[in-house]
């Protein structure tokens, strides 16, 4: 079920120029009661969001292509020009709010990069080998002639780990922090790796397989920078925030 929360008032071709519309666009199943808090992160970022309520499903795993294809072609349909993509286990820096508005000036087909900080705690992230390096692509603009969605599109449609972005968009990294907090607790951490196992134990949609998602092995982490908060402060419920693998069942995703 969609849920859309944009406003609709017109906009005239200059305050379309030097204001784009951004829309947030996520999908929620066993995550439904982070939603909360990620609207409040969220709202001082974007002029309005877009869900898509999973909690329906009759399959085990619907995959992730289906749901990124409805929302999109959804914010299309809002008037969105950019597109925010986020999952509910996720925060952006407040500093993002700072700046969107001149990210959002750069012409042409260009994504954002986020630096995806993996927290193992409320207020601190792995940093050592690949976990100091990971980047999400979540920040670009949409185009009329991308709709209605064909394979022609660009967009992915991988069963699992596509990009929100058309490959041939141009990268830029904004070195903005984004913080996923579904790794803070550790039967989470396990549950994700066994669950990807499940998923994906040929290793087709990534390389480097899913083990290491449980390893702690060398584990080095760093605290949040001053500044660099994210808000609201996450409060840990324990809780596991997605399908176990002997159900193949899935939350919204990452």
């Amino acid at each position: 079920m969609l849920t859309i929360e944009v406003p609709g008032e017109r906009r005239s071709l200059l305050r379309r120029l030097v204001r784009p519309r951004i829309v947030a666009v996520f999908s929620f199943r066993y995550d439904a009661h982070l939603v909360r808090d990620l609207i409040a992160n969220i709202t001082p970022i974007v002029d309005g969001w877009i869900s898509w309520d999973d909690r329906a499903a009759t399959e085990p795993f619907t995959g992730d292509p289906g749901r990124r294809r409805t929302l999109l072609s959804a914010a299309h349909a809002a008037g969105a020009q950019w597109v925010l993509a986020v999952d509910p286990d996720e925060r952006f820096e407040h500093a993002v709010a700072n700046r969107i508005r001149q990210m959002v000036l750069i012409p042409g087909k260009v994504c954002w990069t986020f630096n995806l900080r993996e927290m193992y705690s409320p207020v601190s992230y792995r940093v050592d080998g690949i976990w100091g390096t990971k980047l999400q692509k979540r920040l670009f603009p949409i185009f009329h002639d991308q709709f209605p969605i064909t394979d022609k599109s660009g967009f992915s449609s991988a069963a699992l780990h596509g990009s929100w972005v058309p490959p041939h968009y141009r990268q830029l990294d904004s070195h903005l922090n984004l913080y996923h907090l579904k790794m803070i607790e550790p039967k989470r951490r396990v549950a994700r790796r066994d669950l990807y196992n499940a998923l994906d134990p040929g290793r087709r949609f990534q390389k480097v397989g899913y083990d290491y998602l449980a390893d702690e092995s060398g584990a080095v982490f760093e605290t949040l920078p001053p500044g660099r908060h994210y808000l609201p402060p996450h409060k840990e419920d324990h809780g596991l925030w997605m399908g176990a693998a002997g159900t193949l069942g899935s939350g919204s995703g990452n």
